[in-house]
């Protein structure tokens, strides 16, 4: 089972339905022109079978193949005996991961990892059973961040959102008694700041995961104001999806709102299924002092990181050196042990021989309340001999 990424262009479209050796193709018909290019450019047979929403207004758009999804599951043989792995280690899907450059890698997931990341879901986050999931989340995103696993083992009931629309989530909220969901600090940032008319008052509260970037404290003290509670947690593609959290302590209650907002952008602490997760220098491979300030690499181990990129022997070795899965996360380990990420190895900003987190000065600007959205990136600068230099770009709200 491969997910794949449906903001992807053609060709990268097309590379990995040939590198994964793709055998059929279940898609939605509202990618039409995208995946007929994308079939073009294979060299062998793919089945493809059109999932025809009726609720998605695709209009006139016309079917990819032969089969459509609801009928096709109407051949199947109800009295089919499972077939089992014959080992946890099997693989169970796949999951291409793309770079800044270069084709995007595939990463194998096992049946072991995903049973683990269930069950370590499950614990960190006090999921009951029955409860009423939310899906945001795209399903390229890790396997849906290894939800649709666990939501199975909880019996719970899971509504699906076709788009992020925020004036939507709040009444599939208010209609469903949503207890869980999650989403990227982006869609936090549209409900944070939704107009009035597309709100709705919550009846319960409603818990809200969150991972990549840390989000700008301003967006975790609206969301609290609403009645959310939102948890941050960190993981890469090829983890599964989250292996740290923030484990509230109840003494942080009573700190200052900005200072609590502050504290649940540290990552924190290792999930119950995470082996190790440690930040090191990577060329001694010793962690670094927890002074909260010294920066190291994110190196991860245990068995929730993938089996390797699938044919990509060279890049599997290189990712595990020294049996650590190196993250190319930066982050500092403050003295309580929790983890706090600063920045992505490529994205670090260094002036005059200092190293200067872009998330800590997009997290600066955000606190403006003129400022909705900040983006810090770099630019060669002459004075500090070809060090960087870094620019703001700015979205202001629209009433600002």
């Amino acid at each position: 089972m491969n997910t794949i990424n449906t903001r992807l262009d053609t060709r990268t479209v097309a590379y990995i339905l040939d590198h994964s050796d793709c055998k059929v193709f279940i898609v939605d018909r509202q990618f039409h022109n995208v995946v007929v290019d994308a079939i073009a450019q294979v060299d062998r047979e793919i089945t493809v079978i059109d999932i025809d929403d009726k609720q998605a207004g695709l209009g006139d758009i016309p079917a990819i193949g032969k089969l459509e999804y609801e009928s096709f599951l109407e051949t199947g043989d109800e009295g089919f005996e499972w077939i089992r792995p014959d080992d946890e280690w099997q693989a169970i899907s796949l999951s291409y991961t793309s770079g800044t450059t270069g084709n995007p890698k595939g990463v194998v997931y096992h049946h072991r990892g995903s049973y683990l990341m269930s069950m370590g879901s499950i614990s960190a986050w006090n999921m009951p059973n029955r409860l009423t999931y939310l899906y945001t989340v795209p399903m390229f995103h890790c396997n849906g961040w290894g939800y649709p696993w666990t939501l199975a083992m909880l019996h719970a009931r899971v509504i699906f959102i076709r788009n992020i629309v925020v004036k939507e989530i709040f009444e599939l909220i208010d209609e469903y008694d949503v207890t869980h969901f999650g989403g990227a600090p982006i869609v936090l940032n549209m409900i944070a700041n939704a107009p009035a008319e597309d709100q709705k008052a919550l009846k319960n509260k409603v818990y809200v995961m969150t991972a990549g970037a840390p989000p700008p404290s301003s967006i975790l003290q609206k969301m609290e104001s609403l009645g959310f509670e939102v948890m941050h947690v960190y993981g890469l593609t090829e983890t599964y999806g989250h292996v740290v959290h923030c484990a509230w302590n109840k003494e942080w209650n009573s700190l200052a709102e900005d200072k609590r907002s502050e504290l649940k952008a540290y990552q924190g602490v290792r999930y119950p299924h995470t082996e190790m997760v440690s930040v090191m220098n990577p060329d001694t491979l010793e962690p670094v002092p927890s002074d909260g300030e010294t920066m190291g690499e994110i190196m991860i181990r245990g068995n929730t990181v993938m089996m390797g990129y699938y044919k990509n022997e060279e890049a599997s070795k290189e990712s595990m050196k020294s049996g650590w899965f190196h993250s190319g996360d930066l982050a500092v380990m403050h003295p309580s042990g929790y983890i706090q990420v600063k920045d992505r190895s490529k994205d670090i900003i260094i002036s005059g021989g200092e190293n200067i987190s872009s998330v800590e000065i997009e997290n600066i600007i955000t606190r403006h309340p003129a400022v909705s959205l900040a983006a810090v990136v770099a630019r060669p600068d002459e004075k500090w001999g070809g060090d960087t230099l870094c620019l703001y770009r700015i979205g202001r709200r629209s009433n600002s």
